[in-house]
């Protein structure tokens, strides 16, 4: 009878702490037999963003007991753990070494693989948890410091055909939500608050929407609300402007993802959508994929909520795929706080951003 595989996954790439045991015996999809995540959302929310340093400190202090918890809750032993696996970037750096470290230090103790990670590959295999997706796909990756279109056509192969010149578009949501004054996290805030707001209040830009193929860009509008934000004057105009924002946002995703499929086609056969990463966790994005998937034949494929925004879970997945493959490195391997998925990717000129 084959053997169960049992990989860790350790994620401390930004602002979360987080553990994750699962088990693999051949049958699909792999099992989650724990899956723990420290927040530290409490830490950073007076600064309106993450701070670093104290992120890093955050994980020191918690690294430890994570892992403890994730041990006793999936009821398996240390030393059958069959592979650590643990992010290496992309990320802040400060936050990257603690985990990674972390990993390295229990792949030697318990001599066992280490196997590192790409952040956003992670991302990129959620959905693997709860379908039968398979090669090749569409994946559109949305987070707070990544919008992407890419082609996967397996692990490790990516080819890049879109992706923002400029904001990331959790990034726009969390600055629109600061100027707004609804506090940290912005997209969970955005979201809740714009259902009390008239979308069609206010009239924002659409970036680049009609040209750059599936390229995007999110700086003219989060401008444009902080034009308008000296018109607000109660609070039913913030909710106003907010559900500007975050249609306009829908209508911005919408036409891209139209023009990235037919992208896609020329590239790949096969018809499924994979979106993933913290803003797939937004109910009126998945309602406007689901309504682009409907008009272009395709399947939609979405994380479970609880696995979109930074977990390890999606870190362990990715490891386990590549246990499979026998991909394993160095106790010597360095973090990665630039790690693009396409190592062929090319630079957008005058932009700094890599297409």
């Amino acid at each position: 009878m084959r053997k169960k595989i049992l990989i860790m996954g350790i994620e401390t790439s930004c602002d979360e702490t987080a553990v994750s045991i699962i088990q693999d015996n051949g049958q699909k999809p792999p099992k989650i037999l724990a899956n723990i995540i420290s927040s530290q959302e409490e830490v950073h929310k007076k600064f309106g963003g993450v701070v670093p340093e104290l992120a890093a400190r955050s994980h020191l202090e918690k690294i430890e007991l994570i892992a403890k918890k994730a041990i006793k809750i999936s009821k398996v032993k240390l030393q059958d753990l069959d592979a650590i696996s643990a992010t290496a970037g992309p990320g802040l750096v400060v936050c990257l070494s603690v985990g990674f470290n972390f990993a390295k230090a229990l792949a030697l103790a318990l001599k066992k693989p280490l196997i590192a990670v790409n952040h956003l590959e992670g991302h990129a295999l959620s959905p693997m948890f709860e379908s039968k997706l398979s090669y090749p796909y569409l994946l559109l990756l949305i987070s707070g410091g990544h919008t992407q279109f890419l082609v996967v056509k397996g692990l490790g192969k990516y080819k890049r055909i879109g992706t923002t010149i400029d904001d990331a578009i959790g990034e726009a949501f969390d600055k629109t939500a600061k100027l707004l004054g609804f506090g940290f996290p912005g997209g969970p805030k955005i979201e809740k608050f714009s259902k009390k707001g008239n979308a069609n209040k206010f009239d924002l830009p659409q970036p680049i929407i009609n040209k750059g193929g599936c390229n995007l860009s999110f700086a003219g509008l989060k401008t444009a609300v902080l034009r308008y934000k000296i018109l607000l004057k109660t609070k039913k105009d913030k909710y106003d402007l907010a559900a500007s924002f975050q249609s306009t946002v829908l209508k911005i995703i919408y036409k891209k993802t139209k023009v990235a499929i037919k992208e896609y086609k020329k590239l790949a056969k096969g018809n499924s959508l994979v979106v993933a990463g913290g803003v797939a966790a937004n109910k009126e994005i998945r309602k406007i994929i689901n309504k682009v998937s409907l008009e272009e034949n395709f399947k939609p494929y979405f994380p479970e909520l609880n696995l979109c925004s930074d977990n390890a879970a999606m870190i362990a997945i990715a490891g386990l795929k590549k246990f499979k493959k026998n991909k394993f490195d160095r106790l010597d391997f360095s973090i990665k706080p630039r790690w693009s998925l396409d190592s062929k990717a090319k630079f957008l000129k005058g932009s700094g951003v890599k297409l």
